[in-house]
């Protein structure tokens, strides 16, 4: 037996169903279950979106501009600047894209020749809902989130400091390139049984090169081959005379012959490089008269740029850098000249686009990122992502592990607490928070600052101690010193 539905005996007529319809009816209710539709407020109305590939890429503006709102673009210069016309033609004056490997770079240089905004952003950040990845998609849901204001563009240098940023991270890849082809020497050398890279501590040093030359050029007496090793080589004469006796082929010589030619080229290349990062260094803006920057105080030997460190041929490093930042940095502990200095082609000299130090430490991620859901913590410390800047205050904290000063003890009262890995982070936390004061207040580095707090925390570790050891019965006194 099925239900009737029900339905009304009385039937309006047609003049109260035309009084009924011109009648306000009151607002429905909605289930708050059901949800609701809401419309985002657009607070970039001339924002487009920009999807990025090798060989073609897709763009994107508002529908309310045009009936065509997505157009696709080749990646030639030409195509470029016919981009740019098409964006400016339909009101666009900024545009987000994401950071695609390296092809972002053509585009965001002539977008800005061209007058346009660009928002560039972490691909990251803007992944679009699952099942709907399209270039066509893409391109649109980056002009979407643009418009109502929901992307945050990354962090980027002044045109000035991408030279010397380009060239130092160049200058890195040779640096690279340079130790892979001291590990092709090495192998040659053990291929013929010729173990000089065992009783020397650098093969690529002044008596290793000299040895391996001399090799090449055909010399083969063990004992002519010893005295081209300079004095300071610790090893005895007797063993390197038999280190340097081996089976000398020609096809291993061939390789030999190869790894050192491309060695010395390396080399011609890095000084290249120093020239080049010294004459961009040179037209940075001087933030301090270079006339009132004194000379480093002579309390040892003048330090000589080891291997892969930058060694500027007429200026000194660390005056060019107190001279761009205003301050200098150099006396951190950790932060050396060379340190410092891809510090500058990294950040530039300006930080105000870090409003604060704790948004410094989060960009860099090394502050302390928990996640929390239902009351409780899932995860505990840093984002894990590869950042350059973190990179290099890591090494700075590595660096002080061993130091006698208050940096070094921080670093090792943290291993002792939580190991290394998270010390090598909480150190260069401490290395960055510091950075950022010395460049921003244009402040010199106080040492006795952090003698203080390390003094602060003995006395603690000193009260502590006191108390633990009368819990247990006993009396603390001062051992007396021994004459």
């Amino acid at each position: 037996m099925t239900r009737a539905k029900r339905t009304s005996s009385a039937q309006p007529s047609p003049a109260d169903a035309e009084a009924l319809r011109n009648t306000p009816q009151p607002e429905k209710r909605r289930n708050p279950r059901q949800g609701h539709s809401v419309v985002p407020r657009v607070l970039q109305p001339h924002a487009g979106g920009i999807d990025i590939g090798a060989t073609r890429l897709f763009a994107a503006v508002s529908p309310e501009r045009t009936d065509k709102p997505v157009r696709s673009f080749e990646t030639f210069t030409e195509n470029l600047y016919e981009l740019a016309a098409w964006l400016k033609e339909h009101g666009v004056t900024s545009v987000a894209m994401e950071s695609t490997g390296v092809y972002w770079i053509p585009v965001l240089q002539v977008l800005e020749e061209c007058g346009i905004e660009v928002c560039l952003v972490n691909a990251h950040h803007v992944k679009n809902v699952p099942g709907r990845k399209t270039d066509v998609q893409d391109c649109q849901w980056l002009q979407y989130l643009h418009a109502v204001g929901l992307l945050r563009g990354s962090f980027q240098p002044p045109p000035e400091i991408l030279g010397v940023r380009t060239v130092l991270r160049h200058r890195g890849n040779v640096v690279t390139d340079s130790s892979r082809h001291i590990q092709h020497m090495q192998k040659s050398l053990t291929q013929m049984n010729v173990h000089l890279h065992h009783v020397l501590s650098d093969l690529s040093g002044v008596s290793g090169l000299a040895i391996v030359d001399a090799i090449l050029a055909g010399e083969r007496d063990p004992a002519v081959l010893v005295q081209l090793r300079e004095p300071g080589v610790k090893a005895s004469e007797e063993t390197m005379r038999k280190a340097l006796v081996g089976d000398y082929r020609p096809e291993h010589l061939f390789t030999l012959q190869q790894a050192r030619a491309a060695y010395q080229f390396c080399r011609e290349q890095l000084r290249e490089c120093d020239q080049r990062v010294e004459e961009l260094l040179a037209q940075l803006r001087s933030q301090i008269d270079p006339a009132e920057i004194a000379p480093p105080a002579a309390t040892g030997p003048k330090h000589r740029a080891r291997k892969g460190e930058i060694d500027l041929p007429t200026a000194d490093l660390r005056t060019e850098l107190q001279r761009i930042l205003g301050t200098d940095v150099t006396p951190t502990p950790g932060l050396g000249t060379s340190i410092v200095c891809s510090l500058v082609a990294e950040l530039g000299p300006d930080l105000s686009d870090f409003p604060s130090v704790s948004h410094f430490s989060s960009w860099l991620a090394l502050c302390p990122n928990p996640k929390i859901s239902g009351g409780r913590v899932l995860r505990k410390g840093t984002r894990p992502v590869k950042h350059r800047v973190a990179t290099l205050f890591r090494l700075a904290a590595q660096s002080v592990a061993r130091s006698n000063n208050a940096l070094g003890a921080f670093y090792r009262r943290m291993r002792a607490k939580l190991g290394a890995p998270a010390a090598i982070t909480a150190t260069a936390h401490k290395l960055a928070r510091i950075y950022y004061h010395l460049v921003t207040t244009k402040q010199a580095y106080d040492e006795s600052i952090f003698q203080r707090e390390e003094e602060a925390h003995q006395k603690r570790r000193l009260e502590r101690v006191k108390r633990e050891a009368v819990a247990l019965g006993y009396t603390l006194t001062a051992a007396v010193p021994s004459t």
